[in-house]
């Protein structure tokens, strides 16, 4: 299962101008969330200090999960996802590629 971290922001040029759509468009949106938080697609949400973006952080199987999600918030809200890797990995995979850099800049003598 892989893990991604999606940045939102809204796109106001899409957004309604009625206040009364703009409650339908929140509500509609603020249900998908609920699901998606219930279900465990989504592990968290939050907003920035402006209201206006925010993030998301998801599993999936694959990239699919991740574009199925954000095509279905578009055009409202533009969106950057990145998978991202736990400490504990990352730091594995730091430690071996440094060590063998380390070896490699050893073996050219400089």
């Amino acid at each position: 299962m892989v893990k991604y971290m999606t940045l939102w922001r809204a796109n106001p040029d899409a957004w309604p101008t009625d206040p009364n759509q703009v409650v339908q468009l929140n509500e509609m949106m603020f249900a998908m969330l609920d699901e998606r938080l219930k279900s465990g697609q989504m592990l968290e949400f939050g907003y920035f200090e402006n209201g206006k973006s925010g993030y998301a952080i998801s599993t999936g199987d694959d990239a699919k999960a991740v574009f199925t999600s954000s095509s279905a918030i578009f055009p409202w809200f533009l969106t950057e996802a990145h998978e991202v890797l736990d400490y504990k990995t990352g730091k594995e995979i730091l430690r071996h590629v440094k060590k063998a850099q380390a070896e490699q800049m050893a073996a050219m003598k400089w």
